[in-house]
């Protein structure tokens, strides 16, 4: 389950620095969108996001180039990196955190493989690369990722 308190934590860092954030969610679903959306005032902060869990999505909303995902696979630093980017124009964010991983049940040969996840948070100063090899269920690895954005950003803009 998804800490309230880190939710309200990083809500109240960004608001005290007239911050506003969005999001890019794959592997995620809109989790980290959810969990931040259960706390009353989050609108003061968070605008939106996106759930592109498929690649035409990725490509068309946030624009995540089609070579780029052929290059490096979905899974991967480069195409999160994209992800948050083209979030943060298309939301008009100050800050866009993206995810991107393979929560299972299977591992294809040549992929990624299960609890590989890859985030990014971007911001006008650049760029924040996170990855991390989970271990658990779907719900467990998904949850893993929210919490370690969410000491990310705490981090970051505390």
């Amino acid at each position: 389950m998804i800490s309230r308190e880190k939710c309200r934590r990083v809500l109240s860092m960004l608001r005290e620095k007239h911050l506003t954030l969005g999001c890019v969610e794959s592997i995620t679903g809109g989790l980290f969108a959810s969990s931040l959306v259960s706390i009353p005032g989050a609108s003061d902060v968070f605008r939106g996001g996106f759930i592109t869990y498929s690649t035409p999505l990725k490509e068309k909303y946030v624009h995540v180039p089609h070579e780029l995902i052929k290059k490096y696979g979905v899974v991967s630093q480069p195409v999160a990196n994209e992800m948050a980017m083209g979030g943060r124009k298309a939301l008009g964010v100050d800050v866009c955190v993206s995810f991107t991983g393979n929560a299972g049940p299977t591992h294809e040969p040549g992929r990624a493989p299960v609890g590989r996840v890859h985030m990014t948070i971007s911001t006008k100063r650049g760029l924040v690369e996170l990855s991390a090899d989970f271990n658990g269920l779907r719900i467990d690895i998904q949850e893993k990722a929210v919490e370690m954005m969410l000491d990310y950003l705490s981090a970051i803009f505390g």
